[in-house]
């Protein structure tokens, strides 16, 4: 039987303070095959590297984002299909990171903007959304590198929003803030946009 190989192939987020939603990380392969299409950043993975060293050199090398840049990462899900990958069988394993702000090369896409992308990787990310937007406001680190510390509720409708790929009911997003572990309602309110009125802000518990 032909051994396959592992790739890891990274769902990489941006959501800054000037961003109207959660954006994707994506860029021109540099080499066959696809050479000049459009991708996830992606690299095989490295005898003994762990997933996560691979996920941030690959956000690193195929993105252009400094290292000091690369927040949290996580593992979403496993693509065995024994095609995706004309060379041969590739195994690939789908990461998530959060990047802060920098200068880079890459290009930005919302979800429901992404084109056309090479292998499967436009799979991988449909996959990836349902899993994201189920891992936010339950996974800490994975909610705190997106959102910061604290953040204004309009962004959290955003955020929600961009995910899940349908505007959440106010109420229950709501109670779902409240239930956060480590995160709580403060007494400010925030104007996000010039116009609009100001949003309640929340924060997390700096010890948590």
């Amino acid at each position: 039987m032909e051994q396959s190989v592992v790739s890891v192939d990274v769902v990489a987020l941006r959501f800054w303070g000037d961003d109207a939603g959660v954006r994707v990380g994506i860029a021109p392969r540099a080499m066959a095959p696809f050479t000049g299409e459009l991708a996830l950043p992606g690299v095989l993975l490295g005898r003994g590297e762990r997933l996560v060293g691979a996920a941030r050199r690959a956000v690193h090398t195929k993105l252009g984002v400094p290292e000091a840049a690369i927040g949290a990462v996580g593992q979403l899900v496993t693509f065995d299909e024994p095609n995706r990958d004309p060379r041969g069988p590739t195994l690939s394993i789908a990461m998530w990171a959060v990047v802060g702000p920098h200068e880079g090369p890459a290009q930005w896409i919302s979800f429901d903007e992404m084109p056309a992308l090479a292998f499967d990787h436009n799979r991988i990310l449909d996959a990836s959304r349902t899993l994201l937007a189920s891992l936010l406001w339950k996974d800490l680190p994975f909610t705190r590198a997106l959102l910061g510390n604290e953040f204004a509720a309009t962004r959290a409708v955003t955020a929600t929003t961009a995910l899940a790929g349908a505007r959440p009911d106010p109420a229950n997003l709501n109670r779902t803030l409240a239930a956060v572990p480590g995160l709580a309602r403060t007494t400010e309110r925030r104007r996000v946009k010039a116009t609009g009125r100001p949003a309640a802000v929340w924060a997390f518990d700096t010890d948590c």
